[in-house]
């Protein structure tokens, strides 16, 4: 009975660490596509809006997933904090204490720190033409991290099944 209940345990923890790191790789792609939507927003904001960009930054963290909201919010508060420092400064700043938060790869990273060198530093329709930039990469590394998600996210939840049915046969 004993030997039963060991070997559910060990087939169970096995299973867990393998849907854990299938749920990674299944989380990168939703946040790609919130980020998109918040930088959507963020683009009516300042080009229809006309809103000052710490304002704008609230809004868009109002309105957008929760997942990503933070971004915005902190570089929001960022700029209110009246320190000097440029927006792309307060971008940065919020980039490196969300990127700890979230399943994003340096790539998707590099991607919102080479939008946040241009945040700030021209006129609106300028800023419209980095944000559709950024918009586009995002989209393309949105749909890279989907087609990885469904190849390695499978992979590790048979692995976690597997690994831990060959563990239960190899102890029991």
């Amino acid at each position: 009975m004993i030997k039963i209940l060991g070997a559910c345990v060990t087939l169970g923890a096995c299973a867990t660490i393998g849907f854990t790191w299938a749920g990674v790789y299944e989380k990168r792609p939703r946040q790609l596509i919130y980020l998109g939507q918040g930088l959507q927003l963020l683009e009516t904001e300042i080009l229809y809006g006309a809103t000052p960009l710490p304002e704008a930054m609230e809004q868009v963290a109002a309105n957008c997933s929760p997942e990503i909201a933070g971004l915005f919010s902190c570089t929001a508060a960022e700029l209110r904090k009246m320190e000097g420092v440029t927006a792309g400064e307060a971008w940065d700043r919020a980039l490196a204490k969300f990127s700890v938060k979230t399943a994003l790869a340096q790539k998707d990273l590099q991607i919102l720190r080479r939008f946040g060198v241009s945040l700030g530093a021209s006129d609106r329709e300028d800023q419209a033409k980095h944000l559709k930039v950024a918009l586009s990469q995002i989209k393309l590394a949105a749909a890279e991290a989907e087609a990885a998600a469904k190849k390695n996210a499978t992979v590790y939840k048979y692995l976690g099944i597997l690994g831990g049915l060959l563990l239960v046969l190899i102890l029991y």
